[in-house]
């Protein structure tokens, strides 16, 4: 059985369903994982200044973009943890997420779902082309 630690930073003016992103989660790590046992994965929402930050810190690029993904390391291999597996950190940008949420006619809960389980398989190594 997959177990989640997660640990969610967001501002309070941007909710969204943090029970719907769990679950999510979860059965992204049960169907892409052999392994059983505890997985570690921070989520934090931002604005669009401090995703615009990152991006250009990490990637040298001025811009806004949904979803960032930062493993524990290289090749999202996690290192092994007594506590659990510590995958890394997934940031999305709220605003972002809305612009996508009305673009596609979904709604902002789904979006973000959808964001966080696209930034976790990219923690777990798995890459769009």
């Amino acid at each position: 059985m997959v177990k989640l630690d997660l640990t969610i930073d967001a501002d309070s003016r941007y909710p969204f369903n943090r029970k719907q992103i769990k679950e999510a989660l979860v059965r992204v790590l049960t169907e892409n994982t052999e392994e059983t046992g505890e997985y570690k994965i921070s989520l934090s929402v931002v604005g669009e200044r401090k995703i615009r930050e990152l991006e250009k810190k990490f990637f040298d690029r001025d811009e806004v973009t949904d979803v960032l993904s930062f493993p524990m390391k290289e090749g999202g291999d996690a290192p092994e943890d007594p506590d659990g597996m510590s995958l890394g950190d997934i940031v999305i940008c709220y605003p972002q997420a809305k612009r996508q949420a009305m673009q596609w006619n979904k709604l902002l809960d789904d979006e973000i779902e959808f964001l966080a389980c696209h930034g976790l398989l990219h923690l777990l190594g798995i890459h769009h082309e």
